[in-house]
C-alpha cells in the first residue's frame, strides 16, 4: 500500500540488451522501497540482469532480472531492496544492466521512494 510519503521516479533505458546506465536524481530524502521494470518488447539470448546503484554504492536487493524465457512487450519485474538504499536529495540513482540480452529493447523503470 502506497502513502502520501511515497514519490515515484521513471528512467528508461533505451536497449536493456546493450551494457549501460540511466541515471536519475532523487529531489527528496528517502528509501527506496521498490524497483519496477516494464520491458518494451521481447528480448533473447540470455537474460537481462539489472542491477541499481546509489551515487555508485550498490543498492542491496536492488537486482532485477528480466528472463528471456516468454518475454514480451509489457512485461513486469520488480526488486525489494533491503539495505544501502538511502537516498538524500541530490542523490544519482543508477540503473543498470549488463547487456547479455539480445534484441534492441527498450525498459522502463520505476523507483518508489518513501519519505
Amino acid at each position: 500500500m502506497r502513502t502520501l510519503n511515497d514519490y515515484f521516479l521513471s528512467v528508461k533505458l533505451s536497449d536493456v540488451s546493450t551494457a549501460g546506465s540511466a541515471y536519475v536524481v532523487a529531489p527528496d530524502n528517502g528509501k527506496i522501497i521498490k524497483i519496477y521494470s516494464v520491458l518494451g518488447g521481447a528480448i533473447a539470448t540470455a537474460d537481462a540482469a539489472i542491477t541499481t546503484e546509489i551515487n555508485g554504492v550498490a543498492v542491496t536487493g536492488g537486482a532485477i532480472t528480466i528472463a528471456t524465457a516468454s518475454s514480451a512487450a509489457g512485461d513486469v519485474d520488480s526488486a525489494e531492496p533491503t539495505a544501502a538504499n538511502s537516498v538524500q536529495e541530490g542523490d544519482v540513482i543508477e540503473i543498470i544492466t549488463d547487456g547479455a540480452s539480445t534484441n534492441t529493447v527498450p525498459a522502463e523503470f520505476t523507483v518508489i521512494i518513501r519519505r
